[in-house]
């Protein structure tokens, strides 16, 4: 202990020598802290200076070693040349491996070495415009001030000023002897009478009194047009008077129809289209199943997929409409790839909808424009427009009135064209809101549509009187409805998150021992659907779920998580009975077994 003591004393008297040379004492320093002066010390730099230049010709050297071809008369070979070496073609001198040294080494770009400018851009801008202007720029090179490069007696003439700095008196100046010059060149042309000058009517004076770059000019427009410059002004203003007319509301949007194909080819070694069904294609049963795994996805939407329908009958092909305002047909029996894109619509896809055969379909886009596609050539047939936007296209099932279309608009009509005279045949106008849905029923005579005022009306075909009008306190909207492969039943998606089932009988009424819920379809209009065989309804999920409910029990049989986002379609392969396909939001087609 007394040696730690007397350590201490010693150590305090060690401290304590510095007060006398101006420094702090150490008693002082713990006291306070922030009163103590800050100890600067000399920034040094411990690593080494390198010469870059000969750094670069080491490495150059080193590189062009490695580089450089082979010399096809040397015998022998003292390092293990690269493939590239050895199969170089032979050239004269300048052979582009064969670069040594600067050339070589110190390149930081394709025409050789650039060093970093000290120059700000401002400033490079302002003397490169200078030197051009006025002969001379100041040198940022020169060690002390800015010394001048150039016409040293204009430098001296203009004072030294720049582009940039001209001072406001000069502009003034300036602006003053342009103008007098201009009125000079003037009189000098010709003699002007003074009574068109001070004439405010008269093209002298606006000439002389001109306030912008446009004035005076009304002589130019007076000369008469060549032919050529006549028929392209008389396209333009056709195009124009096309396009104000879609905008005003009587029709859609124009836009111009393409499609490209993606296949090999269009038609195979017999001569068969590719949208032809393959012939082994059939059912092997009537049996179906839920599916249980993913087994291939669809890619190629940029935004959301908001329909997807197979192919009429045998489902080879599934058709697919995107809110990137593009419709792509995709190969299921296959290769699994996108066959067709068709585009034609300026905004989002709605709805698709094919005829019987599925050589031709029907598209509606928020544009208000609907389009009759021909699916194999990708051509349209004809376009249909009443200036609002369709939420629904329907082709009557007869085979004999597959010329009449209906779609439901916005405008709360069903309207209803023939498509060979291009001519609205009927409007159904009973809805008090946006028609969302239209289901043939009873032999296609009827035909049931839902609506935005949260009722649903039966209609007679080809009479505009409703015959049967569902509304109650309770009753919700309902986006999408599905008729079961028996047509005694109707599936309708409610937005109160459940499905609810009407008869198709005479009396149309709401069978309340049937009920699907479980899922999440509020504010969505996810779309029902039903098993080929009727044993199974399916809906999508506003969380990206896929539902299957047993059709007798009403129990929830199996949930699929399908898509990130909305699941809002989904559609049950024709013919293959444990097939299903949906489509959501997050852009993506998937086929589930």
């Amino acid at each position: 202990m007394d040696l730690l003591q007397s350590y201490s004393d010693r150590n305090d008297n060690h401290l304590d020598e510095p007060e006398n040379q101006g420094e702090i004492p150490n008693s002082e320093a713990n006291s306070s802290p922030d009163a103590s002066p800050p100890r600067l010390l000399p920034a040094k730099s411990a690593a080494p200076k390198v010469d870059d230049t000969m750094l670069a010709l080491t490495v150059a050297q080193a590189h062009q070693t490695l580089t450089k071809p082979i010399d096809p008369v040397q015998h022998a070979v003292a390092f293990n040349p690269t493939y590239d070496q050895l199969w170089a073609p032979i050239y004269g001198p300048s052979h582009p491996y064969a670069k040594d040294g600067i050339a070589q080494g110190m390149r930081n770009h394709k025409l050789g070495f650039v060093e970093d400018a000290a120059i700000e851009p401002f400033v490079f801008d302002e003397q490169y415009n200078t030197f051009y202007k006025y002969g001379y720029a100041a040198d940022p090179s020169a060690s002390a001030g800015y010394n001048y490069v150039g016409d040293l007696e204009a430098l001296q003439k203009n004072d030294g000023v720049s582009v940039y700095n001209i001072p406001q008196h000069e502009q003034k100046r300036r602006k003053l002897e342009k103008k007098k010059e201009l009125e000079e060149d003037e009189v000098a042309g010709g003699d002007v009478d003074k009574v068109e000058i001070e004439n405010p009517a008269t093209d002298t004076w606006l000439l002389k009194n001109k306030k912008s770059p446009w004035s005076g000019k009304k002589e130019g427009l007076e000369t008469e047009l060549t032919d050529e410059q006549k028929k392209y002004a008389e396209e333009y203003a056709k195009k124009k008077g096309e396009e104000r007319s879609g905008f005003g509301g009587d029709k859609g949007e124009v836009v111009q129809d393409k499609s490209t194909f993606h296949g090999k080819e269009e038609r195979d070694y017999q001569g068969r289209s590719w949208i032809a069904p393959p012939k082994d294609a059939k059912a092997t049963n009537d049996h179906c199943y839920i599916p249980k795994r993913l087994v291939h996805t669809w890619s190629g939407h940029t935004k959301g997929v908001s329909a997807i329908r197979f192919f009429p009958k045998y489902g080879h092909l599934i058709l697919s409409a995107g809110m990137d305002t593009k419709v792509k047909i995709w190969d299921v029996f296959n290769s699994g790839k996108c066959m067709r894109t068709y585009m034609g619509h300026s905004k989002a896809v709605r709805d698709i909808w094919f005829c019987n055969d599925g050589t031709k379909f029907l598209t509606a886009g928020y544009d208000k424009n609907i389009k009759y596609w021909d699916t194999e050539t990708g051509q349209v047939i004809s376009t249909f427009s009443t200036g609002k936007v369709p939420y629904v296209v329907r082709l009557n099932p007869d085979e004999d009135k597959q010329n009449v279309l209906l779609a439901g608009m916005s405008d709360k009509k069903i309207v209803q064209w023939d498509m060979n005279t291009g001519q609205i045949t009927q409007e159904y106008d009973q809805h008090l809101g946006a028609v969302n849905t239209i289901t043939f029923v009873d032999n296609n005579r009827r035909f049931v549509t839902s609506s935005d005022d949260k009722s649903l009306r039966v209609w007679e075909f080809g009479i505009p009187v409703v015959i049967k009008y569902i509304s109650e306190p309770h009753m919700h909207s309902m986006p999408s409805i599905s008729l079961h492969p028996n047509t005694n039943w109707l599936a309708a998606q409610s937005l109160d998150n459940q499905i609810l089932i009407y008869s198709t009988r005479e009396k149309f009424q709401l069978n309340k021992k049937k009920r699907f819920a479980g899922h999440i379809a509020a504010g969505y209009a996810c779309q029902v659907n039903f098993s080929p065989d009727g044993r199974f309804v399916m809906s999508g999920d506003g969380e990206g779920k896929c539902w299957f409910w047993d059709w007798k029990s009403c129990k929830v049989f199996r949930t699929l998580k399908c898509h990130e986002g909305v699941c809002i379609g989904c559609e049950w392969h024709p013919l293959e009975q444990s097939k299903v396909a949906t489509c959501g939001w997050d852009g993506l087609i998937k086929y589930w077994d």
